[in-house]
């Protein structure tokens, strides 16, 4: 199963949290952030979104950092993923 995106929306997967810290700390699962880094898995054709032209700024592959309680989740063959709109992506990461 594919997910394809509409208008100026961008499938996100989670990075994976860090379980240690960089001193050697193995964190539990309720001391560790929520993941903020993502990497883009499919981005929407952007065009008249509200009246605005909307220009993708990101694809495929690329490391964003999003809004921490952004998007709507979706599990799709036991993967989860996040939907978010292009505007809710605060940086690209390089």
């Amino acid at each position: 199963m594919k997910l394809i995106p509409l208008g100026d929306k961008v499938v996100l997967k989670q990075v994976a949290a860090e379980e240690t810290t960089k001193s050697g700390i193995v964190l539990p699962g309720s001391a560790q952030e929520k993941p903020q880094m993502a990497e883009v898995i499919a981005v929407g054709p952007g065009g008249m979104i509200d009246g605005k032209e909307v220009r993708m700024e990101v694809k495929t592959g690329d490391k964003v950092i999003t809004s921490q309680y952004a998007g709507t989740k979706a599990k799709i063959e036991g993967v989860e993923y996040t939907i978010v709109r292009q505007s809710d992506i605060l940086a690209i990461v390089e």
